[in-house]
């Protein structure tokens, strides 16, 4: 197992986790159990992803794709009806 990347919330955590699940790669997000001790314990370094030592390099890949994605551009409505936009 390979620790490959520090997420920084449990919620992108669980995402990238997610992520690698559909593309056939068993992740473990480690320091789960340790983000409802935020306050006591370092802000930094308590959520980790690991993976087996063979998909870890496929598995950096994907994470740095995901990363370096941007929005597509044409989904944003034209107007936003009864919303005032500021």
């Amino acid at each position: 197992m390979q620790r490959i990347y520090e997420p920084e919330n449990l919620m992108e955590g669980e995402l990238l986790q997610g992520m690698l699940a559909s593309e056939g790669i068993e992740a473990h997000l480690v320091g789960r159990d340790l983000v409802g001790g935020s306050g006591e314990l370092p802000i930094f370094g308590l959520l980790g992803l690991a993976v087996d030592n063979d998909q870890a390099q496929y598995a950096r890949e994907l994470i740095t794709a995901y990363n370096a994605a941007l929005p597509l551009s044409g989904d944003e409505p034209e107007s936003f009806l009864g919303t005032l936009v500021c």
